[in-house]
């Protein structure tokens, strides 16, 4: 079983799920810098449990997991991550409880004979402009904050980082990058979405 180590955690892979890219590390910098003790996590999409895994190896926080692919509900909890099999956040309850909500949405703009047959399918395909986890993301985000609530976001510029960081705006937020990472073929962003108060 392959073991991955990074800043204080160690995350092992297995089965159908998608394995910790520089786009998952991207994220999990984002999230120990900004997520601060005490409060209160949501990670949406979980996977491997990586960001949750390195977030809880360096912050005392109260975290919730979800995802949708039983295999990385098997994964993540295998390494210690408690994790709700849900799609988005159907399988909670609308309150407004979390200080901050992390995503790692699937945003590769993806044709229907570029899906990947079975699971892993959910971590790649963002629909026909790469945007169609987010929308859904953003969609409902909104129940389940705190009303100062943050979110942190990993697009690619294959998504369409200004649409996505002008969408997150129009909801009323205000929003910067607060990671980057230029990889062969595409630029990777976290961007934080802080609502206005």
């Amino acid at each position: 079983m392959v073991e991955i180590k990074y800043k204080g955690a160690c995350v092992s892979l297995a089965g159908d799920v998608y394995e910790p890219a520089e786009d998952s590390y991207l994220l999990a910098d984002a999230a120990i810098h900004y997520v601060k003790e005490d409060m209160r996590v949501l990670e949406i999409g979980t996977g491997t449990g990586f960001v949750s895994s390195v977030l809880l190896a360096n912050v005392d926080v109260e975290l919730t997991s979800t995802d949708i692919n039983p295999h990385a509900v098997i994964c993540a909890r295998s390494n210690g991550i408690e994790v709700i099999r849900t799609d988005m956040f159907n399988g909670l309850k609308a309150i407004s409880c979390f200080d901050i909500i992390i995503f790692n949405a699937p945003y590769l703009p993806t044709s229907r004979d570029e899906k990947i047959p079975g699971w892993l399918n959910y971590a790649f395909d963002g629909g026909s402009d790469g945007r169609e986890a987010v929308e859904r993301f953003l969609d409902g985000v909104c129940e389940y904050l705190v009303p100062d609530g943050v979110i942190l976001l990993l697009v690619s510029s294959l998504t369409g980082i200004e649409h996505v960081s002008s969408g997150i705006r129009s909801m009323g937020f205000d929003v910067d990058i607060v990671g980057r990472d230029k990889c062969s073929f595409e630029e990777l962003v976290v961007l934080m979405g802080k609502r206005r108060t």
